[in-house]
Protein backbone atom coordinates (compact mmCIF):
# COMPACT_ATOMS: atom_id res chain seq x y z
CA UNK A 1 0.00 0.00 0.00
CA UNK A 2 0.93 3.65 -0.19
CA UNK A 3 3.53 4.82 2.28
CA UNK A 4 2.86 8.29 3.62
CA UNK A 5 5.41 10.30 5.57
CA UNK A 6 4.91 13.82 6.91
CA UNK A 7 7.31 16.29 8.43
CA UNK A 8 7.76 19.97 9.20
CA UNK A 9 6.14 20.41 12.58
CA UNK A 10 7.68 22.35 15.39
CA UNK A 11 7.28 25.10 17.93
CA UNK A 12 6.24 28.50 16.62
CA UNK A 13 4.99 31.73 18.15
CA UNK A 14 1.49 33.03 17.45
CA UNK A 15 1.42 34.74 14.08
CA UNK A 16 4.25 32.63 12.78
CA UNK A 17 4.34 30.21 9.88
CA UNK A 18 5.20 26.60 9.22
CA UNK A 19 5.11 24.43 6.15
CA UNK A 20 4.27 20.78 6.50
CA UNK A 21 5.38 18.29 3.89
CA UNK A 22 3.83 14.94 3.06
CA UNK A 23 5.44 12.46 0.70
CA UNK A 24 3.57 9.51 -0.73
CA UNK A 25 5.79 6.71 -1.97
CA UNK A 26 3.39 5.67 -4.67
CA UNK A 27 2.24 6.83 -8.06
CA UNK A 28 -0.21 9.69 -7.86
CA UNK A 29 -2.44 7.65 -10.16
CA UNK A 30 -3.17 5.39 -7.20
CA UNK A 31 -4.32 8.25 -4.99
CA UNK A 32 -7.76 9.82 -5.14
CA UNK A 33 -6.97 12.59 -2.71
CA UNK A 34 -4.58 13.55 0.01
CA UNK A 35 -5.16 15.73 2.97
CA UNK A 36 -4.21 17.00 6.35
CA UNK A 37 -6.01 16.26 9.58
CA UNK A 38 -5.15 17.34 13.07
CA UNK A 39 -5.84 16.18 16.59
CA UNK A 40 -5.65 18.84 19.29
CA UNK A 41 -4.86 17.68 22.81
CA UNK A 42 -7.84 15.87 24.29
CA UNK A 43 -9.96 16.34 21.18
CA UNK A 44 -11.13 14.33 18.21
CA UNK A 45 -9.21 14.25 14.97
CA UNK A 46 -10.55 16.82 12.53
CA UNK A 47 -10.11 17.66 8.88
CA UNK A 48 -7.86 20.58 8.03
CA UNK A 49 -7.59 20.49 4.25
CA UNK A 50 -7.74 18.08 1.35
CA UNK A 51 -6.69 18.14 -2.27
CA UNK A 52 -7.96 15.71 -4.87
CA UNK A 53 -6.12 14.16 -7.77
CA UNK A 54 -7.84 16.79 -9.90
CA UNK A 55 -6.55 19.62 -7.76
CA UNK A 56 -9.81 20.44 -6.01
CA UNK A 57 -9.22 21.72 -2.48
CA UNK A 58 -11.30 21.76 0.66
CA UNK A 59 -10.60 23.59 3.92
CA UNK A 60 -11.93 23.59 7.43
CA UNK A 61 -13.52 26.97 8.11
CA UNK A 62 -11.12 28.06 10.84
CA UNK A 63 -8.07 27.76 8.58
CA UNK A 64 -9.47 29.38 5.45
CA UNK A 65 -7.33 32.29 4.39
CA UNK A 66 -4.46 31.17 6.61
CA UNK A 67 -3.60 27.67 5.40
CA UNK A 68 -2.95 26.56 1.85
CA UNK A 69 -2.74 22.99 0.64
CA UNK A 70 -0.78 22.38 -2.52
CA UNK A 71 0.81 19.55 -4.41
CA UNK A 72 3.78 18.66 -6.53
CA UNK A 73 2.56 15.73 -8.56
CA UNK A 74 5.95 14.90 -10.04
CA UNK A 75 7.41 14.54 -6.55
CA UNK A 76 4.35 12.80 -5.07
CA UNK A 77 4.35 15.49 -2.44
CA UNK A 78 1.65 17.55 -0.74
CA UNK A 79 2.29 20.63 1.36
CA UNK A 80 0.38 22.54 3.97
CA UNK A 81 1.51 26.13 4.26
CA UNK A 82 0.31 27.46 7.59
CA UNK A 83 0.40 31.21 8.15
CA UNK A 84 -0.79 33.39 11.01
CA UNK A 85 -0.74 30.44 13.35
CA UNK A 86 -2.85 30.61 16.47
CA UNK A 87 -2.59 28.73 19.76
CA UNK A 88 -5.74 26.81 18.84
CA UNK A 89 -3.86 25.38 15.86
CA UNK A 90 -1.75 23.35 18.28
CA UNK A 91 -2.22 19.70 17.42
CA UNK A 92 -0.64 16.62 15.97
CA UNK A 93 -1.02 16.98 12.23
CA UNK A 94 -1.52 13.87 10.14
CA UNK A 95 -1.27 13.45 6.41
CA UNK A 96 -3.53 10.93 4.80
CA UNK A 97 -4.08 9.43 1.39
CA UNK A 98 -7.24 7.88 0.03
CA UNK A 99 -6.31 5.38 -2.63
CA UNK A 100 -8.06 4.21 -5.76
CA UNK A 101 -8.43 0.82 -4.10
CA UNK A 102 -10.44 2.33 -1.24
CA UNK A 103 -7.85 2.37 1.49
CA UNK A 104 -7.15 5.31 3.75
CA UNK A 105 -3.54 5.56 4.83
CA UNK A 106 -2.19 7.74 7.59
CA UNK A 107 1.20 9.17 8.28
CA UNK A 108 2.84 9.01 11.67
CA UNK A 109 1.95 12.58 12.61
CA UNK A 110 3.99 15.69 13.23
CA UNK A 111 3.54 17.95 16.25
CA UNK A 112 2.70 21.61 15.74
CA UNK A 113 2.81 23.74 18.86
CA UNK A 114 1.84 27.41 18.74
CA UNK A 115 2.81 29.16 21.93
CA UNK A 116 4.54 32.25 23.25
Amino acid sequence: QVQVVESGGGLVQPGGSLRLTCVAFESHLNIRRMGWFRQPPGKQRELVATISSHGVTNYEDSVKGRFTISRDTAKNTVYLQMNDLKPEDTAVYYCNAVTTYDSTLWGQGTQVTVSS
